[in-house]
């Protein structure tokens, strides 16, 4: 969940600017009418203080490779969200993800001999730019107070990135996340759709943990963070249906890419 490299610009940014009262000391920012990076992608990172509210509304995996980061699940294939229009507008009430409410901003690391994160943006997200309307970016030198209030935002989006890292790695540590699959038997029969390319916890590893660790994981709130991302699998064949109504039909035996 930490903010990437130059180099590895993560999902949605195409570009990272630093924002700059010398530069965009006059620049202003003005109200997102369309959202198609949103629209265009299934699986969102999540950070662990999002779990309560993400389970109820769509179903939580984890990435497969290194590192491993939560993702909440918009749809089952690449390039499907069931629950916006084509300009990334939600078509209901969900919930939706820090990842995407701090778009275009994010906080990222300019030089690699140094910890020091600064705000960047964007450039190409058409949020913020010179504008004739809008919101100023900056009062003279001091940035403006919905700019302190982005850098806020990152900072806590950045902090709970960290929490969640040190989360996935004690599910790797007990050796609970495993390769994912689920079967999905469309109404009417046929050829069942497989999915795979995710990862999840394994509820047998789960139960076969010594008693100690598991008395740890309640005490840390760990096991409620388990149980809400277990839970949440039950909606994989929502979304499935979704998908169906909404002529988004996949393809059987495909991976859900992540």
């Amino acid at each position: 969940m930490a903010s990437a490299p130059a180099n590895a610009l993560p999902l949605f940014y195409k570009e990272l600017q630093p924002l700059s009262s010398n530069l965009h000391g006059q620049w202003k920012s003005r109200k997102v009418e369309s959202a198609p990076f949103f629209a265009q992608n299934h699986a969102v990172p999540l950070t662990i203080e999002e779990f309560v509210f993400a389970q109820r509304h769509y179903p939580i995996v984890f990435s497969s490779g290194t590192p491993s980061v939560p993702l909440a699940l918009m749809g089952l294939n690449e390039g499907v969200n069931v629950f916006t229009d084509e300009n990334g507008m939600p078509t209901r009430d969900i919930y939706v993800p820090a990842y995407v409410r701090r778009y275009p901003f994010m906080l990222a690391r300019l030089r690699q001999e140094t910890d020091e994160l600064s705000l960047c943006f964007d450039p190409t997200a058409g949020v913020i730019g010179d504008f004739e309307e809008g919101d100023p970016l900056f009062d003279g030198a001091e940035p403006s107070a919905s700019v302190k209030a982005t850098l806020e935002f990152c900072e806590q989006f950045e902090q709970a990135g960290a929490r969640t890292g040190l989360f996935v790695e004690e599910l790797i540590q007990n050796k609970l996340l495993i390769d994912g699959e689920v079967t999905i038997q469309p109404d009417g029969g046929g050829q069942p759709f497989v999915y795979r390319g995710f990862q999840m916890v394994s509820e047998e590893r789960l139960r076969d943990l010594r008693g100690d660790v598991l008395r740890k994981m309640t005490q840390s709130g760990m096991m409620a963070l388990i149980f809400a991302h277990l839970f949440s699998l039950n909606l994989l064949r929502d979304i499935f249906a979704m998908q169906m109504q909404q002529g988004k039909v996949p393809l059987p035996d495909l991976g859900i890419p992540a």
